[in-house]
């Protein structure tokens, strides 16, 4: 069974009005003990990071402000939660866990991290209801622990990843990825390795159509030895936040595309679970429980 991290914490309530978006966190394992997916022993509780391994993504500045409760307000609202020591440390433990959870799938193929795919958070900035970029953290992490030497990114959630691009801008041992809503959030965005931006709308047919027109031409020509996969389900057309028009299938079709060539080429991946705000949380549930449900059926 592969490993998947998740604390307590990561289920911190936050003030009304900021709820919505953590209820995942809490419901998510219970639907998987429930149905029997996993079993209470394949998750782990990640602990605090060494902050060597923060700082070799992020500004010492801004992750002093961080955790000192110290940034500036104007940073504050774009980060979108009020800020508070439960939170950062939240963060502080996801991020330990995509990096644990890193080196697990080193070992076991595959892993996940019930939270994660912070991949709007800049290494001198949060926004977006990100802080830490956990992803960026643990693929610099396997760099400098010699433990990977070339690392893709695939982040298919409806929002570019564009701290991950500013990241890993001049970072030739890792290769950006992001295929995503043209239209959503960043409006301003940044430049990854390879970009698709999509069109509103854009439904199972196509996008299953240029995702395996895509990745496994990518696998084949930058030969990763280590895949961070961002598996965000707000590229659902019932998601409030993103404008694609994927069903529930098309969505459990994309994830066995990535998980199909990762298992193919024997290439370990982390999982992280990204975005998704449809209005009704069990679409929310069923759609982040497919991609387990799938990494199960291929593993």
């Amino acid at each position: 069974m592969f490993p998947i991290a998740f604390h307590p914490i990561y289920k911190h309530p936050l003030p009304e009005g900021h709820r919505f978006p953590m209820i995942k966190y809490e419901l998510l394992p219970q639907q998987l003990l429930h149905e029997g997916t996993v079993s209470a022993n394949a998750f782990f509780e990640p602990g605090l990071p060494d902050m060597e391994h923060i700082l070799a993504v992020h500004q010492k500045e801004y992750v002093t402000d961080l955790i000192n409760l110290t940034l500036d307000p104007r940073a504050v609202r774009k980060i979108g939660f009020p800020l508070s020591a439960e939170l950062v440390e939240r963060e502080l433990r996801l991020s330990q866990g995509t990096i644990v959870g890193a080196e697990k799938a080193l070992q076991t193929g595959i892993a996940f991290n019930i939270a994660g795919g912070t991949h709007h958070a800049y290494s001198n900035r949060g926004e977006a209801f990100c802080l830490l970029n956990d992803q960026a953290i643990g693929a610099q992490y396997l760099l400098d622990k010699k433990l990977a030497k070339k690392i893709l990114i695939v982040d298919l959630d409806v929002h570019q990843g564009n701290g991950t691009a500013e990241i890993f801008r001049n970072n030739d041992s890792v290769f950006t990825f992001s295929m995503h809503g043209k239209s959503n959030y960043p409006f301003k965005k940044e430049t990854s390795d390879l970009d698709i931006a999509l069109h509103d709308h854009t439904d199972d047919e196509k996008y299953i159509e240029i995702l395996q027109n895509t990745l496994p031409y990518l696998i084949e020509k930058q030969k990763p030895d280590f895949i961070f996969y961002l598996s965000g389900v707000d590229i659902l057309a019932s998601d409030k936040l993103g404008k694609l028009g994927c069903s529930l299938n098309g969505c459990k079709n994309r994830d066995e595309i990535v998980f199909s060539l990762c298992n193919k080429y024997q290439i370990p991946v982390q999982v992280s679970m990204g975005g998704g705000y449809s209005p009704d949380i069990k679409t929310i549930i069923e759609a982040h429980a497919n991609t387990y449900r799938m990494a199960v059926s291929i593993y």
